[in-house]
């Protein structure tokens, strides 16, 4: 699941470019994996950090092209300020806020006016999720013929 929201988030939604700037909110557990084994640039722990503002502003000290949003809370309010002018958001999740009685506001979305940001949720199943019973058997062909990766789902029905 996991690789498939990363799939879809990136090359789907935000659509990188070589030269930009990623930020992604999550794994904050697994630094030393994603810096000394996977090869990310950077990567820190945001429950570490007591001004999370300026410590993304540390790593992106001009912008953050792209953010892939899976946390939510704190983290969007700090990235916000620190996305350059039609930077491109991506958001599959808010996992810091699931288990709160009251979600945290967000107090910074004026900068998505501002800075012209495009920011597009999303939820994977719909990018492989098939409708309707007469839809199975193309679904079960495309799925032996490469056409999607990991799991075919057919909603039989909605009720």
């Amino acid at each position: 699941m996991a690789g498939i929201n990363a799939y879809v988030g990136f090359y789907e939604i935000c659509s990188p470019k070589k030269v930009e700037l990623v930020f992604i909110s999550t794994a904050s557990g697994v630094v030393d994996l994603l810096k000394n084994i996977l090869g990310f640039d950077d990567a820190f722990n945001y429950n570490e950090e007591s001004y999370l503002n300026e410590a993304i502003k540390g790593y992106f000290p001009e912008w953050i092209d792209i953010y892939f949003e899976t946390v939510g809370g704190k983290i969007l309010d700090a990235v916000l300020p620190n996305i350059r002018p039609h930077g491109r958001i991506t958001a599959c999740g808010t996992i810091s806020q699931y288990d709160e009685e009251e979600p945290d506001a967000t107090h910074n979305l004026m900068y998505v006016i501002v800075k012209k940001i495009q920011m597009q949720g999303f939820i994977v199943f719909y990018y492989f999720i098939v409708e309707g019973i007469e839809a199975a058997p193309a679904a079960l062909v495309g799925h032996f013929s490469g056409r999607n990766v990991g799991k075919q789902f057919v909603l039989v029905a909605r009720d």
